[in-house]
């Protein structure tokens, strides 16, 4: 179906009305309580939530005390920022570097895109390059494509100082983890599964490092990953420095963090907008007489649907999404837990790079990944709860730039 820009916003504006905004079609109902997604159970959102025009609000743009070159920063790493065209600290690095030097314990919370890796990175690579005995520092993440990017930060900023630093996730071979291991990393970042199964397998000696960052912390303290996490810490008896990094705040973990730090400076700069205002939402409600996939397929062959991220709930689904939008001449990759390393990484280039129209997803793609210029999120199921939704849609409206979300509705 062709239509302007102008009649698919004004179709979309009908979301209210008994029919389908695309094809406009009437709607039978499904039988379902609102906020059913239809595949895994009842969700708590209420769809009314997710309608709202983006609330801008003239952005204040953060001016620091001092550049990079006028703080008090090793000469070598100046001179790597000034490589990497790092002229002025963020909020959330002003505000942390100087206190992570010192020794301070940190929580810093800011949202994406913010410059919070730099923010712990910066201060290791500097007491690196004035320390007489090297240390080692641990960085636990939730996901595979973090780790890597964590990883690809610090080489970078660390290029020709002589640091060496190994990343371990699932879905790489325990023997190359273990070849990694036989020279000094003076820093290792992984996720929780697979630096527990290292440490049990006598590769990686965790009680080794002085230096912990747990990044996106709220996510790690929760309960898919604070056992590991747990027993991560218990292991790492000469630990001397502990930095917490996230985008949001839990303050229901706020007894966990407090047995991870020792009088820690807390930071919260820019903290992630839990309302969303920032971003066109919308929802597309789906009857039982309606091609869900045909309604996506229309949304995607709209000019302005550029580069978009289509979120769904089970790894099966995506991968059957993106396979039946590839045949259907969209350029489409897909993400989830169950591909292997390379093929996830393959996946995330050519969306970032706009080889890929459409990245299909599941929660991994949420939250910490660096992609920018995402004209669209569409949630094809309805997230299990808000904060889950948050999140996914926070992958658009980035860097002051527009964007829309749309969540379907059965």
């Amino acid at each position: 179906m062709n239509m302007n820009n102008s009649r698919f916003a004004s179709k979309l504006r009908n979301y209210s009305r008994p029919r389908n905004p695309l094809t406009g079609k009437p709607i039978v109902s499904s039988g379902r309580a609102n906020g059913s997604t239809g595949q895994r159970g009842i969700s708590s959102i209420n769809p009314n939530q997710l309608v709202k025009r983006a609330i801008w609000e003239e952005e204040t743009v953060y001016v620091p005390s001092s550049s990079f070159e006028q703080m008090a920063l090793h000469v070598q790493l100046k001179k790597a920022l000034r490589q990497k065209g790092y002229l002025n600290p963020t909020e959330i690095q002003e505000k942390t570097i100087a206190n992570a030097i010192e020794g301070r314990d940190i929580v810093g919370v800011a949202k994406t895109g913010t410059g919070k890796t730099a923010a712990y990175l910066i201060p290791v690579i500097h007491k690196l390059l004035y320390s007489e005995r090297p240390f080692q520092t641990l960085i636990v993440v939730p996901t595979r494509e973090l780790a890597i990017q964590v990883e690809g930060e610090f080489n970078s900023l660390a290029k020709g100082l002589g640091y060496a630093a190994a990343c371990f996730v699932g879905g790489k071979s325990i023997s190359g983890d273990s070849r990694k291991m036989r020279t000094l990393n003076h820093l290792i970042v992984g996720t929780p599964g697979r630096l527990i199964d290292l440490m049990n397998r006598g590769i990686v000696r965790v009680n080794r490092f002085s230096v912990l960052v747990l990044d996106e912390f709220d996510r790690l303290l929760d309960m898919g990953f604070v056992k590991d996490v747990n027993t991560i810490v218990a292991a790492m008896e000469n630990r001397k420095q502990t930095l917490l990094f996230s985008a949001t705040l839990d303050k229901t973990q706020r007894k966990m963090m407090d047995e991870l730090l020792n009088h820690p400076v807390e930071v919260n700069v820019n903290a992630v907008d839990i309302s969303g205002d920032h971003i066109d939402q919308d929802i597309i409600r789906i009857g039982t007489t309606d091609d869900k996939f045909a309604v996506l397929l229309d949304m995607l062959r709209q000019e302005e649907f550029i580069k978009v991220l289509v979120f769904a709930d089970t790894k099966r689904l995506v991968e059957r999404m993106g396979i039946r939008l590839q045949r259907s001449g969209i350029r489409a990759e897909m993400i989830h837990g169950d591909k292997s390393q390379h093929l996830r990484e393959k996946a995330l280039n050519s969306f970032r790079k706009g080889d890929a129209q459409v990245l299909v997803a599941t929660d991994v793609a949420a939250r910490g990944l660096d992609i920018s210029d995402v004209t669209h999120v569409i949630n094809y199921q309805l997230p299990k709860d808000y904060e889950s939704y948050v999140h996914r849609i926070g992958r658009t409206g980035r860097a002051g730039k527009g964007g829309k979300a749309y969540t379907f509705i059965n």
